[in-house]
């Protein structure tokens, strides 16, 4: 018996805002489909490069709300990606206004939340990078 990991779902509640997210993290739209018989939108969104269908996030947006999101996604657990820099994108991140919940203290690892609660955690990619401020002395905000 064989498996394959696909991808991970998540529903969204305002799926441009949720793209922009992912998009600061660097994923970029595979594909996308509009099912109007169930009137939800399907989003694929992938590292560059990595378009195989191996590695994507799944955005589900249903047209006509979804009230019945938890406001704390906890139960999901989290998403998690190697990046090149972690304290490049945790400076995006936060210059465009989504918070730092776990600081890159350590160089290492840093977690954030999707506009949907959604937790992310961000891995530096090879050896940690030297501790450096802000990101060493920064307190954790809230929980991811």
């Amino acid at each position: 018996m064989s498996i394959e990991y696909l991808h991970t779902m998540v529903r969204v509640k305002d799926l441009e805002k949720s793209m922009a997210f992912y998009e600061m993290l660097g994923l970029k739209e595979r594909t996308r489909k509009e099912v109007e018989a169930g009137r939800f939108t399907l989003v694929f969104m992938c590292p560059p490069g990595q378009d195989d269908g191996h590695n994507d996030v799944e955005l589900t947006y249903n047209w006509d709300g979804d009230d019945q999101l938890p406001d704390d996604s906890r139960h999901f657990g989290h998403l998690a990606y190697r990046v090149d820099d972690i304290y490049a994108l945790c400076q995006k991140l936060m210059d465009n206004g989504v918070t730092i919940n776990r600081p890159p203290r350590d160089g290492h690892m840093a977690f954030v939340r999707s506009p949907d609660n959604v937790s992310v955690e961000l891995l530096q990619k090879g050896d940690a990078k030297e501790p450096q401020e802000p990101w060493a002395s920064m307190e954790n905000t809230g929980h991811w």
